[in-house]
């Protein structure tokens, strides 16, 4: 019953992607299920932030493009989340960039103790907020919906005052002449600046960012530490990452 009822709540959220707003009746007729039960359904996903209710129905809680970056490569970027969480340790302190996969890391930190996330992703927050072991600090700025992350002046402002061991960065693309790179010059700046307040730098991407550069350069391979990506990641690359000393963790 309980897989059931996740298949149904994951494809209202398919739904809600293709369609900014939703009716009860639709989702009654449409699942075969009463309307007390469609409405349930909708209770329990505005309860964890991914709907709004609205008269009659409910619209997604997320602008459209992170709709699309959330239900895209799913289980990989889920897999690469969790072995990225296995990196933190007890009483870490990490900063974590904006990213749906960057996200998902503290949704697998239940039973580690004491840590303390530096972050500008909104995102990650569903997760963060049932675990009473970790503590967020939220950097100020301005907020994108089309990114779910704090960013501009105010932000990189904030970030100076933190040292961290470690920060999990996410990223747009990647290229052998590049290195890591963002699709903005403002998101490149503040992974770079994150980046900077860190020991140890972790960059957190699936094999298909390698190979399509974004248009703003992050950081040179050889400023990351550690790469968590999945099996498909070209050899060419791997090579590449392995020879400035990056290790590569593969999923």
């Amino acid at each position: 019953m309980a897989a059931i009822l996740a298949d149904r709540k994951r494809m209202i959220l398919d739904l809600l992607a293709e369609d900014s707003e939703i009716s009860v009746s639709e989702l009654a007729n449409r699942f075969g299920v009463t309307a007390v039960t469609a409405r349930a359904d909708l209770a329990a996903l505005e309860e964890e932030g991914f709907i709004v209710r609205t008269r009659g129905g409910a619209m997604s809680a997320f602008h459209p493009k992170i709709l699309e970056r959330i239900h895209a490569k799913k289980e990989v970027k889920t897999a690469i989340a969790k072995a990225s969480a296995q990196l933190i340790d007890d009483n870490d302190t990490v900063i974590i960039t904006a990213g749906t996969t960057t996200s998902l890391i503290p949704k697998f930190l239940l039973g580690k103790r004491d840590v303390h996330i530096v972050t500008n992703n909104t995102l990650l927050l569903t997760y963060a907020r049932a675990n009473p072991q970790l503590r967020v600090t939220l950097v100020g700025g301005e907020f994108r919906p089309s990114e779910e992350g704090v960013v501009g002046p105010l932000a990189l402002q904030a970030i100076e005052q933190f040292h961290v061991a470690k920060a999990f960065i996410g990223i747009d693309g990647a290229s052998s002449k590049q290195g890591f790179t963002a699709n903005s010059v403002e998101s490149a700046d503040f992974v770079r600046k994150m980046a900077d307040q860190a020991d140890c730098v972790i960059a957190v991407a699936d094999s298909s960012k390698f190979g399509n550069a974004g248009f703003a350069r992050i950081l040179p391979f050889e400023r990351v530490q550690v790469l968590v990506t999945d099996s498909y990641l070209q050899s060419a690359f791997e090579d590449k990452l392995t020879e400035v000393d990056v290790k590569v963790i593969k999923t």
